[in-house]
Protein backbone atom coordinates (compact mmCIF):
# COMPACT_ATOMS: atom_id res chain seq x y z
CA UNK A 1 0.00 0.00 0.00
CA UNK A 2 1.05 3.41 -0.95
CA UNK A 3 2.12 5.91 2.14
CA UNK A 4 1.52 8.75 -0.05
CA UNK A 5 -1.33 10.64 0.08
CA UNK A 6 -2.96 11.75 -3.10
CA UNK A 7 -4.38 15.38 -3.74
CA UNK A 8 -8.01 14.35 -3.14
CA UNK A 9 -7.71 12.58 -0.04
CA UNK A 10 -5.34 15.86 1.39
CA UNK A 11 -8.13 18.14 0.23
CA UNK A 12 -10.98 16.00 2.13
CA UNK A 13 -8.59 15.68 5.35
CA UNK A 14 -8.10 19.86 5.27
CA UNK A 15 -11.87 20.40 5.03
CA UNK A 16 -12.70 18.03 7.80
CA UNK A 17 -9.87 19.69 9.67
CA UNK A 18 -11.84 23.59 9.46
CA UNK A 19 -15.25 21.61 9.91
CA UNK A 20 -13.90 20.48 13.30
CA UNK A 21 -12.28 23.76 14.39
CA UNK A 22 -15.57 26.16 13.73
CA UNK A 23 -17.79 23.86 15.18
CA UNK A 24 -15.25 23.99 18.69
CA UNK A 25 -15.29 27.95 17.61
CA UNK A 26 -19.03 28.12 17.99
CA UNK A 27 -19.25 26.29 20.87
CA UNK A 28 -17.08 28.08 22.75
CA UNK A 29 -18.92 31.42 21.44
CA UNK A 30 -21.90 29.83 22.52
CA UNK A 31 -21.13 29.04 25.69
CA UNK A 32 -19.51 32.52 27.06
CA UNK A 33 -22.44 34.24 26.00
CA UNK A 34 -24.54 31.75 28.05
CA UNK A 35 -22.66 32.44 30.75
CA UNK A 36 -22.50 36.04 30.56
CA UNK A 37 -26.76 36.39 29.91
CA UNK A 38 -27.01 33.96 33.15
CA UNK A 39 -26.73 36.25 36.01
CA UNK A 40 -28.89 38.96 34.10
CA UNK A 41 -31.40 38.08 34.12
CA UNK A 42 -34.09 36.47 36.68
CA UNK A 43 -35.88 33.64 36.80
CA UNK A 44 -39.46 35.50 35.62
CA UNK A 45 -37.49 37.37 32.86
CA UNK A 46 -37.17 40.74 34.19
CA UNK A 47 -33.35 42.19 33.21
CA UNK A 48 -31.22 42.99 36.14
CA UNK A 49 -29.33 46.17 35.99
CA UNK A 50 -26.87 45.89 38.57
CA UNK A 51 -26.56 44.08 42.36
CA UNK A 52 -26.23 46.20 45.26
CA UNK A 53 -26.39 46.82 48.95
CA UNK A 54 -29.14 48.32 50.30
CA UNK A 55 -27.45 50.22 52.81
CA UNK A 56 -24.56 51.61 50.80
CA UNK A 57 -27.22 52.01 47.66
CA UNK A 58 -24.74 54.32 45.85
CA UNK A 59 -22.46 51.16 44.86
CA UNK A 60 -22.73 48.81 42.24
CA UNK A 61 -21.85 45.47 41.38
CA UNK A 62 -21.74 43.65 37.91
CA UNK A 63 -22.13 40.39 39.64
CA UNK A 64 -24.16 38.99 42.52
CA UNK A 65 -22.72 37.58 46.06
CA UNK A 66 -21.50 39.03 49.65
CA UNK A 67 -21.53 42.49 50.26
CA UNK A 68 -18.14 43.94 51.35
CA UNK A 69 -19.80 46.56 53.37
CA UNK A 70 -22.33 44.40 55.51
CA UNK A 71 -22.94 41.03 56.23
CA UNK A 72 -25.71 40.51 54.00
CA UNK A 73 -26.17 39.15 50.16
CA UNK A 74 -25.92 41.93 47.17
CA UNK A 75 -29.85 42.51 45.82
CA UNK A 76 -30.42 42.93 41.96
CA UNK A 77 -31.72 46.10 40.44
CA UNK A 78 -34.33 45.27 38.33
CA UNK A 79 -34.63 47.49 35.03
CA UNK A 80 -38.63 47.55 35.43
CA UNK A 81 -38.30 49.35 38.81
CA UNK A 82 -38.71 52.63 38.92
CA UNK A 83 -40.96 52.71 35.80
CA UNK A 84 -44.09 52.09 37.25
CA UNK A 85 -46.75 54.55 37.30
CA UNK A 86 -46.04 56.63 40.45
CA UNK A 87 -43.10 56.19 43.03
CA UNK A 88 -40.53 52.90 43.07
CA UNK A 89 -41.95 49.38 43.76
CA UNK A 90 -39.67 47.20 46.29
CA UNK A 91 -39.73 43.37 47.15
CA UNK A 92 -41.76 43.52 50.74
CA UNK A 93 -39.23 40.85 51.68
CA UNK A 94 -36.78 43.54 51.43
CA UNK A 95 -38.90 46.32 53.04
CA UNK A 96 -39.16 43.92 56.11
CA UNK A 97 -35.37 43.42 55.73
CA UNK A 98 -34.57 47.59 56.27
CA UNK A 99 -37.25 47.64 59.37
CA UNK A 100 -39.49 50.27 58.15
CA UNK A 101 -41.97 50.95 60.24
CA UNK A 102 -44.81 52.80 58.58
CA UNK A 103 -47.24 56.12 60.31
CA UNK A 104 -50.62 57.39 59.36
CA UNK A 105 -51.06 61.16 59.43
CA UNK A 106 -54.13 61.82 61.60
CA UNK A 107 -55.36 64.94 63.15
CA UNK A 108 -54.76 65.41 66.66
CA UNK A 109 -54.24 68.47 69.86
CA UNK A 110 -51.05 70.28 69.17
CA UNK A 111 -50.39 72.23 72.29
CA UNK A 112 -47.90 74.86 72.69
CA UNK A 113 -44.34 73.28 72.63
CA UNK A 114 -42.42 76.76 73.09
CA UNK A 115 -39.92 76.78 75.67
CA UNK A 116 -36.71 79.31 75.93
CA UNK A 117 -35.12 80.35 79.00
CA UNK A 118 -34.38 83.47 80.48
CA UNK A 119 -33.35 85.62 84.04
CA UNK A 120 -35.04 86.82 86.95
CA UNK A 121 -35.05 90.52 86.89
CA UNK A 122 -36.57 93.43 88.96
CA UNK A 123 -40.23 94.67 88.00
CA UNK A 124 -38.93 98.19 87.24
CA UNK A 125 -42.92 99.23 87.56
CA UNK A 126 -42.53 98.99 91.39
CA UNK A 127 -40.32 101.52 91.95
CA UNK A 128 -40.38 104.52 94.88
CA UNK A 129 -38.41 107.43 95.07
CA UNK A 130 -37.59 109.24 97.96
CA UNK A 131 -36.95 112.69 97.75
CA UNK A 132 -35.90 115.85 99.93
CA UNK A 133 -39.35 118.16 99.86
CA UNK A 134 -37.34 121.10 101.68
CA UNK A 135 -33.48 122.14 101.56
CA UNK A 136 -32.25 121.16 105.40
CA UNK A 137 -29.43 119.08 107.22
CA UNK A 138 -29.01 115.57 108.20
CA UNK A 139 -28.91 115.13 111.40
CA UNK A 140 -29.17 111.52 111.57
CA UNK A 141 -29.09 108.52 109.39
CA UNK A 142 -30.13 104.68 110.38
CA UNK A 143 -28.15 102.61 109.48
CA UNK A 144 -29.43 101.81 105.75
CA UNK A 145 -27.49 100.29 102.93
CA UNK A 146 -27.80 99.63 98.94
CA UNK A 147 -29.03 95.93 98.69
CA UNK A 148 -30.87 96.16 102.11
CA UNK A 149 -34.28 94.57 102.44
CA UNK A 150 -36.95 96.86 104.36
CA UNK A 151 -40.79 97.21 104.77
CA UNK A 152 -42.96 100.22 104.36
CA UNK A 153 -42.40 103.19 106.38
CA UNK A 154 -39.55 102.19 107.37
CA UNK A 155 -36.76 105.39 108.68
CA UNK A 156 -33.95 106.56 106.59
CA UNK A 157 -32.83 109.82 108.27
CA UNK A 158 -33.52 112.78 110.07
CA UNK A 159 -33.52 116.15 107.98
CA UNK A 160 -33.31 119.75 109.73
CA UNK A 161 -35.42 122.29 107.86
CA UNK A 162 -35.02 125.53 108.82
CA UNK A 163 -37.27 127.33 106.85
CA UNK A 164 -40.18 125.10 108.28
CA UNK A 165 -40.06 126.63 111.53
CA UNK A 166 -41.17 129.85 110.88
CA UNK A 167 -44.04 128.71 108.53
CA UNK A 168 -45.25 126.28 111.66
CA UNK A 169 -45.07 129.67 114.20
CA UNK A 170 -46.86 131.59 111.68
CA UNK A 171 -49.40 128.93 111.47
CA UNK A 172 -49.83 128.73 115.28
CA UNK A 173 -49.98 132.20 115.79
CA UNK A 174 -53.15 132.89 113.27
CA UNK A 175 -54.50 129.93 115.09
CA UNK A 176 -54.46 131.10 118.06
CA UNK A 177 -56.44 134.32 116.71
CA UNK A 178 -59.92 132.32 115.81
CA UNK A 179 -59.97 133.28 112.27
CA UNK A 180 -61.20 130.09 110.42
CA UNK A 181 -60.12 131.61 106.65
CA UNK A 182 -56.83 132.76 108.00
CA UNK A 183 -56.11 129.48 109.60
CA UNK A 184 -57.11 127.42 106.44
CA UNK A 185 -54.64 129.66 104.53
CA UNK A 186 -51.53 128.87 106.89
CA UNK A 187 -52.23 125.52 106.93
CA UNK A 188 -52.27 125.63 102.81
CA UNK A 189 -49.19 127.13 103.13
CA UNK A 190 -47.48 124.45 105.14
CA UNK A 191 -48.74 121.97 102.64
CA UNK A 192 -47.20 123.82 99.57
CA UNK A 193 -43.79 124.04 101.38
CA UNK A 194 -43.37 120.17 100.83
CA UNK A 195 -44.48 119.53 104.58
CA UNK A 196 -46.30 115.84 104.99
CA UNK A 197 -49.62 116.27 106.05
CA UNK A 198 -48.78 114.16 109.33
CA UNK A 199 -46.66 116.72 110.50
CA UNK A 200 -49.35 119.20 110.10
CA UNK A 201 -51.16 117.20 111.96
CA UNK A 202 -48.02 116.53 114.69
CA UNK A 203 -48.08 121.30 114.96
CA UNK A 204 -51.52 121.45 115.29
CA UNK A 205 -51.65 118.72 118.27
CA UNK A 206 -48.77 119.95 120.35
CA UNK A 207 -49.17 123.41 119.27
CA UNK A 208 -45.19 123.84 118.92
CA UNK A 209 -43.24 124.17 115.59
CA UNK A 210 -41.49 120.54 114.09
CA UNK A 211 -38.98 121.15 112.10
CA UNK A 212 -37.02 118.00 112.22
CA UNK A 213 -38.33 115.54 109.90
CA UNK A 214 -37.72 111.41 109.64
CA UNK A 215 -37.57 110.95 105.90
CA UNK A 216 -38.97 106.89 105.58
CA UNK A 217 -40.00 104.99 102.32
CA UNK A 218 -43.10 104.64 101.39
CA UNK A 219 -43.10 101.25 100.27
CA UNK A 220 -40.97 97.89 100.57
CA UNK A 221 -38.83 96.15 98.56
CA UNK A 222 -35.14 96.72 98.49
CA UNK A 223 -33.03 100.09 98.22
CA UNK A 224 -31.46 100.33 94.99
CA UNK A 225 -29.51 103.23 95.82
CA UNK A 226 -29.03 105.67 98.98
CA UNK A 227 -27.72 109.05 98.55
CA UNK A 228 -28.04 110.61 102.49
CA UNK A 229 -25.41 109.80 104.90
CA UNK A 230 -24.92 111.79 108.12
CA UNK A 231 -24.05 115.90 108.26
CA UNK A 232 -24.51 116.23 104.50
CA UNK A 233 -26.83 119.32 103.44
CA UNK A 234 -29.64 118.43 100.98
CA UNK A 235 -31.51 120.84 98.58
CA UNK A 236 -35.05 120.35 97.67
CA UNK A 237 -36.15 117.65 95.29
CA UNK A 238 -32.71 115.95 95.86
CA UNK A 239 -33.24 112.20 95.32
CA UNK A 240 -32.57 110.04 98.78
CA UNK A 241 -32.87 106.72 97.56
CA UNK A 242 -34.90 104.44 94.99
CA UNK A 243 -37.02 101.71 96.32
CA UNK A 244 -37.54 98.47 94.15
CA UNK A 245 -40.38 96.23 95.60
CA UNK A 246 -40.19 92.58 95.34
CA UNK A 247 -43.75 91.16 95.39
CA UNK A 248 -43.18 91.10 91.69
CA UNK A 249 -40.39 89.98 89.65
CA UNK A 250 -39.40 89.97 85.61
CA UNK A 251 -38.66 87.22 83.86
CA UNK A 252 -36.64 88.23 80.85
CA UNK A 253 -37.01 85.17 78.21
CA UNK A 254 -34.89 85.18 75.04
CA UNK A 255 -37.30 83.67 72.44
CA UNK A 256 -35.81 83.16 68.86
CA UNK A 257 -37.40 85.64 66.55
CA UNK A 258 -39.10 82.73 64.39
CA UNK A 259 -41.79 82.25 67.45
CA UNK A 260 -42.29 85.51 67.82
CA UNK A 261 -46.11 84.69 66.38
CA UNK A 262 -46.79 82.42 68.73
CA UNK A 263 -46.69 84.99 71.77
CA UNK A 264 -48.72 87.54 72.54
CA UNK A 265 -49.11 89.58 75.83
CA UNK A 266 -51.75 87.62 78.10
CA UNK A 267 -50.39 84.36 77.74
CA UNK A 268 -49.55 82.29 80.22
CA UNK A 269 -46.25 80.88 81.01
CA UNK A 270 -44.90 78.79 83.78
CA UNK A 271 -41.06 78.72 85.26
CA UNK A 272 -38.78 76.35 86.62
CA UNK A 273 -35.51 77.40 88.64
CA UNK A 274 -32.42 75.31 89.41
CA UNK A 275 -32.76 76.94 93.04
CA UNK A 276 -36.38 74.81 93.94
CA UNK A 277 -36.44 71.75 92.06
CA UNK A 278 -39.85 70.21 91.03
CA UNK A 279 -41.36 73.69 91.57
CA UNK A 280 -42.86 75.41 89.15
CA UNK A 281 -44.01 79.12 89.29
CA UNK A 282 -47.04 80.43 87.09
CA UNK A 283 -47.30 83.85 85.02
CA UNK A 284 -48.09 85.57 82.46
CA UNK A 285 -46.86 87.40 79.53
CA UNK A 286 -46.26 91.16 80.63
CA UNK A 287 -45.16 92.49 77.45
CA UNK A 288 -43.12 91.35 74.35
CA UNK A 289 -40.63 93.99 73.61
CA UNK A 290 -40.07 95.38 70.22
CA UNK A 291 -37.22 95.30 69.38
CA UNK A 292 -34.70 91.77 68.45
CA UNK A 293 -31.21 91.45 69.61
CA UNK A 294 -29.07 91.51 66.17
CA UNK A 295 -26.50 89.30 67.43
CA UNK A 296 -28.97 86.42 68.57
CA UNK A 297 -31.71 86.89 66.69
CA UNK A 298 -33.75 86.67 69.70
CA UNK A 299 -36.64 89.29 71.06
CA UNK A 300 -37.45 89.90 74.63
CA UNK A 301 -40.54 88.37 76.14
CA UNK A 302 -41.04 89.92 80.03
CA UNK A 303 -43.43 87.83 81.99
CA UNK A 304 -44.32 89.30 84.84
CA UNK A 305 -44.24 86.47 88.21
CA UNK A 306 -45.52 86.58 91.67
CA UNK A 307 -42.86 86.44 94.78
CA UNK A 308 -44.22 85.37 97.53
CA UNK A 309 -41.27 85.62 100.36
CA UNK A 310 -39.47 87.13 98.16
CA UNK A 311 -38.59 83.60 97.01
CA UNK A 312 -37.44 84.66 93.48
CA UNK A 313 -33.92 86.56 93.50
CA UNK A 314 -33.39 89.03 90.42
CA UNK A 315 -29.95 87.66 88.39
CA UNK A 316 -31.29 83.73 89.05
CA UNK A 317 -31.28 81.43 86.00
CA UNK A 318 -35.09 80.27 84.74
CA UNK A 319 -36.26 77.54 82.12
CA UNK A 320 -39.88 79.21 81.04
CA UNK A 321 -42.79 76.95 79.03
CA UNK A 322 -45.28 79.06 77.46
CA UNK A 323 -48.59 78.18 77.73
CA UNK A 324 -51.65 78.01 74.97
CA UNK A 325 -54.91 76.24 74.47
CA UNK A 326 -54.41 72.94 72.31
CA UNK A 327 -55.41 73.54 68.85
CA UNK A 328 -56.95 70.62 65.77
CA UNK A 329 -53.64 70.00 63.32
CA UNK A 330 -52.70 67.19 60.61
CA UNK A 331 -50.16 65.59 62.81
CA UNK A 332 -47.12 63.48 61.62
CA UNK A 333 -44.27 61.95 64.20
CA UNK A 334 -41.09 64.65 63.80
CA UNK A 335 -38.63 61.40 62.76
CA UNK A 336 -40.34 60.78 59.24
CA UNK A 337 -39.36 64.17 58.31
CA UNK A 338 -36.71 64.32 55.38
CA UNK A 339 -35.23 67.89 55.82
CA UNK A 340 -32.85 68.79 52.57
CA UNK A 341 -32.20 72.40 53.71
CA UNK A 342 -34.15 73.69 51.04
CA UNK A 343 -37.10 71.63 51.28
CA UNK A 344 -39.14 69.42 53.65
CA UNK A 345 -40.32 65.68 52.35
CA UNK A 346 -41.61 62.45 53.53
CA UNK A 347 -42.04 59.17 52.02
CA UNK A 348 -45.03 57.85 51.02
CA UNK A 349 -46.24 54.27 51.55
CA UNK A 350 -48.35 53.46 48.43
CA UNK A 351 -50.36 50.34 47.37
CA UNK A 352 -49.03 47.40 45.88
CA UNK A 353 -45.46 47.72 47.45
CA UNK A 354 -44.57 51.35 45.89
CA UNK A 355 -43.33 54.46 47.79
CA UNK A 356 -43.05 57.59 46.22
CA UNK A 357 -41.16 60.98 47.92
CA UNK A 358 -43.62 64.07 48.74
CA UNK A 359 -42.55 67.56 49.73
CA UNK A 360 -45.04 69.06 52.64
CA UNK A 361 -44.87 72.22 54.54
CA UNK A 362 -44.75 72.43 58.02
CA UNK A 363 -45.69 74.00 61.00
CA UNK A 364 -45.39 73.97 64.59
CA UNK A 365 -43.88 71.27 66.40
CA UNK A 366 -44.17 70.08 69.77
CA UNK A 367 -44.06 66.50 71.46
CA UNK A 368 -42.80 64.89 68.76
CA UNK A 369 -45.09 65.54 66.74
CA UNK A 370 -44.63 67.86 63.72
CA UNK A 371 -47.83 70.00 62.21
CA UNK A 372 -48.09 69.20 58.44
CA UNK A 373 -49.86 72.33 56.64
CA UNK A 374 -49.84 71.42 53.07
CA UNK A 375 -48.80 68.35 51.11
CA UNK A 376 -50.20 65.61 52.54
CA UNK A 377 -53.77 64.43 53.64
CA UNK A 378 -55.25 62.17 56.41
CA UNK A 379 -54.76 58.93 56.30
CA UNK A 380 -51.92 59.10 54.30
CA UNK A 381 -49.51 56.31 54.87
CA UNK A 382 -45.76 57.52 55.44
CA UNK A 383 -42.46 55.75 56.58
CA UNK A 384 -41.37 57.02 59.86
CA UNK A 385 -37.75 54.49 60.05
CA UNK A 386 -35.80 53.68 56.95
CA UNK A 387 -37.54 56.01 54.99
CA UNK A 388 -33.48 57.73 54.05
CA UNK A 389 -32.69 54.41 52.55
CA UNK A 390 -36.03 54.42 50.36
CA UNK A 391 -35.57 57.96 49.49
CA UNK A 392 -31.95 57.26 48.29
CA UNK A 393 -33.34 54.34 45.88
CA UNK A 394 -35.77 56.96 45.31
CA UNK A 395 -33.03 59.50 44.27
CA UNK A 396 -31.25 56.54 42.10
CA UNK A 397 -34.54 55.78 40.07
CA UNK A 398 -35.17 59.63 38.82
CA UNK A 399 -38.69 59.77 40.82
CA UNK A 400 -39.66 63.02 41.24
CA UNK A 401 -41.08 64.13 44.90
CA UNK A 402 -44.90 64.82 44.58
CA UNK A 403 -45.20 68.67 44.49
CA UNK A 404 -47.45 70.36 47.35
CA UNK A 405 -49.98 71.48 45.25
CA UNK A 406 -50.47 68.09 44.18
CA UNK A 407 -53.38 66.07 44.89
CA UNK A 408 -52.88 62.92 47.46
CA UNK A 409 -51.93 59.53 45.27
CA UNK A 410 -54.01 57.50 47.16
CA UNK A 411 -56.11 59.37 49.76
CA UNK A 412 -58.54 56.89 51.28
CA UNK A 413 -62.12 57.26 51.30
CA UNK A 414 -62.97 59.19 54.33
CA UNK A 415 -66.06 60.02 56.46
CA UNK A 416 -66.97 63.51 56.99
CA UNK A 417 -65.63 65.44 60.30
CA UNK A 418 -67.47 68.47 61.35
CA UNK A 419 -65.81 70.78 63.94
CA UNK A 420 -67.93 73.17 66.99
CA UNK A 421 -67.78 74.63 70.13
CA UNK A 422 -70.01 73.43 73.10
CA UNK A 423 -70.45 72.85 76.92
CA UNK A 424 -70.23 69.64 78.61
CA UNK A 425 -73.79 68.34 80.05
CA UNK A 426 -73.06 64.87 81.00
CA UNK A 427 -69.91 62.41 80.81
CA UNK A 428 -70.55 58.54 80.78
CA UNK A 429 -68.94 56.00 79.89
CA UNK A 430 -69.13 55.29 76.18
CA UNK A 431 -71.08 58.55 75.42
CA UNK A 432 -71.27 62.54 75.81
CA UNK A 433 -73.99 65.08 76.16
CA UNK A 434 -73.18 68.18 74.98
CA UNK A 435 -74.84 71.81 74.72
CA UNK A 436 -73.41 72.63 71.61
CA UNK A 437 -73.74 75.64 68.76
CA UNK A 438 -75.01 75.37 65.12
CA UNK A 439 -73.11 72.82 63.11
CA UNK A 440 -74.04 75.34 59.74
CA UNK A 441 -72.51 72.01 57.33
CA UNK A 442 -75.90 69.98 58.45
CA UNK A 443 -77.87 72.56 59.26
CA UNK A 444 -78.09 71.79 63.11
CA UNK A 445 -79.16 74.14 65.23
CA UNK A 446 -77.95 75.16 68.66
CA UNK A 447 -79.61 72.08 70.71
CA UNK A 448 -78.08 69.42 73.46
CA UNK A 449 -77.50 66.17 72.32
CA UNK A 450 -75.18 62.90 73.16
CA UNK A 451 -72.83 62.04 70.82
CA UNK A 452 -70.61 58.34 71.17
CA UNK A 453 -67.20 58.27 72.13
CA UNK A 454 -64.50 56.60 69.59
CA UNK A 455 -62.37 56.65 72.62
CA UNK A 456 -63.75 56.85 76.33
CA UNK A 457 -60.02 58.00 77.05
CA UNK A 458 -61.39 61.04 74.92
CA UNK A 459 -63.32 62.51 77.74
CA UNK A 460 -60.64 62.11 80.29
CA UNK A 461 -59.63 64.73 82.49
CA UNK A 462 -62.65 66.95 81.23
CA UNK A 463 -65.75 67.49 83.41
CA UNK A 464 -69.36 68.68 83.26
CA UNK A 465 -69.36 72.40 82.86
CA UNK A 466 -66.13 72.65 80.66
CA UNK A 467 -66.17 74.37 77.64
CA UNK A 468 -64.41 72.56 74.82
CA UNK A 469 -64.16 72.52 70.99
CA UNK A 470 -64.56 69.04 69.50
CA UNK A 471 -64.74 67.11 66.31
CA UNK A 472 -67.01 64.21 65.10
CA UNK A 473 -68.85 62.60 62.51
CA UNK A 474 -71.95 61.16 61.31
CA UNK A 475 -70.92 56.41 61.90
CA UNK A 476 -73.06 54.77 61.07
CA UNK A 477 -73.49 54.07 64.94
CA UNK A 478 -74.95 57.58 64.95
CA UNK A 479 -72.99 60.71 65.50
CA UNK A 480 -69.60 60.28 67.65
CA UNK A 481 -66.95 62.35 68.82
CA UNK A 482 -63.40 62.33 67.51
CA UNK A 483 -61.59 64.90 69.63
CA UNK A 484 -62.14 67.11 72.15
CA UNK A 485 -60.15 70.26 73.45
CA UNK A 486 -60.83 72.55 76.12
CA UNK A 487 -61.33 76.14 75.02
CA UNK A 488 -58.76 78.78 76.73
CA UNK A 489 -60.39 80.55 79.29
CA UNK A 490 -61.23 84.38 78.70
Amino acid sequence: MSLELSARDRLALAAAAIALVAGAAGYGIATLRSADDTPQTAEGGRKILYWYDPMVPSQHFDKPGKSPFMDMQLVPKYADEGETETGIRIDPARTQNLGLRVVVAERGALGSGLTATGTIDFNQRDVAVVQARASGFVQRVYGRAPGDVIGAGAPLADLLVPEWAGAQAEFLAVRRTGDAALTRAARQRLALLGMPPGTIAAVERGGRPHNVITVSTPTGGTIKTLGVRAGMSVAAGQTLAEVNGLGTVWLNAAVPEAMAGQLRPGQTASATLAAFPGERFAGRVAAVLPDVQAESRTLTVRIELPNRGARLKPGMFATVDFGGSARSALLLPSEALIRTGKRTLVMLALPGGRYQPAEVQTGSEAGGQTEILAGLAEGEKVIASGQFLIDSEASLSGVEARPISAPPTSAPAKTAVYETTGRIEKIESASITLNHAAVLALKWPAMTMTFRLANPAIARGFKIGDRVHFSFDQSPEGPTVRSIVREASR
